[in-house]
């Protein structure tokens, strides 16, 4: 929790003002962030000085491993998280490549279980990965990457947390997550998560214990219609202590991520926190 509000803080007082031509919204910038998070300690690093919706976070990565295409299916596991950039951003609803309501074309997980060959053939980058750690082996490219310029009119959105890169020493995993582009006030609060339960999943059906996951943003910002909430409400809030996430110990396979896991499967367990703080979201 220090990390996060050390880099909002970080933001506001030398961040610089760039036009961002997408949102057409200006943003507050800092260039090069780096996190940690200790899953062996289970030191889930969810917000606290706001209210934090972690359920969807994780229900928004169960998507991400199922390489789901449609905001239909991440709203069936409980994250309503892509239906503004699969209905409503403008750009893809005039893309020939969109195929209809709640497409969200080839983005994120579609990419990390279904990468396109040149042959047409395809390849499951994380089946591959889970399947060479169970196996204890570490190649130094146990690498799951949603980056594929190739494939960027496709889809209605280019990954912002783009790579994840496992390193096994003995029998610790480890974790290193890439991301281009953060909207902190509202997008890192979900990405904390997402890293920390992604290392957590994949040292548990894999057989090793979780060592710490590092997070390194390239582009960390605050949107100009966020930076009062943040720095006149948000940051004026002392922190309480992290709470610990809690999983399903009969998750065991990749099979059962694909299958039967709901997020009845995860729970938080002292969580206290502020109340909400409604940041505005910028498609």
């Amino acid at each position: 929790m220090r990390q996060y509000l050390d880099l909002c803080q970080r933001i506001v007082d030398e961040g610089v003002w760039v036009t961002n031509e997408r949102t057409g919204k200006r943003c507050l910038t800092v260039i090069n962030a780096d996190l940690d998070y200790r899953v062996d300690l289970n030191q889930l690093p969810l917000v606290t000085t706001r209210k934090s919706y972690w359920k969807a976070a994780i229900a928004e990565l169960l998507g991400y491993l199922r390489g789901y295409s449609s905001a239909a299916d991440f709203r069936a596991l409980g994250a309503p998280t892509w239906d503004a950039n699969a209905n409503e951003n403008q750009a893809w609803l005039n893309n020939p490549h969109r195929r209809g309501t709640d497409d969200m074309g080839r983005v994120y997980g579609v990419q990390g279980r279904a990468w396109a060959k040149p042959d047409g053939g395809t390849v499951d980058q994380l089946r591959k990965v889970v399947d060479n750690l169970s196996k204890g082996l570490d190649d130094r490219g146990e690498i799951i990457s949603f980056y594929n310029p190739g494939e960027f009119d496709y889809g209605c959105l280019r990954p912002c947390m783009h790579t994840h890169n496992f390193s096994l020493l003995g029998d610790t995993l480890y974790l290193t997550s890439y991301q281009r582009s953060c909207d902190v006030p509202l997008g890192l609060n979900f990405n904390q998560v997402q890293v920390f339960t992604l290392l957590a999943l994949m040292a548990q059906i894999t057989g090793h214990k979780p060592g710490i996951a590092y997070h390194k943003i390239v582009n960390a910002h605050i949107y100009e219609d966020q930076l009062q909430l943040m720095r006149d409400v948000q940051l004026k809030r002392e922190p309480f202590a992290s709470p610990q996430l809690r999983i399903n110990p009969d998750i065991k396979s990749l099979e059962d991520l694909e299958t039967w896991v709901t997020l009845d499967d995860f729970a938080v367990e002292g969580y206290q926190c502020h109340p909400p703080i409604q940041y505005p979201f910028s498609v």
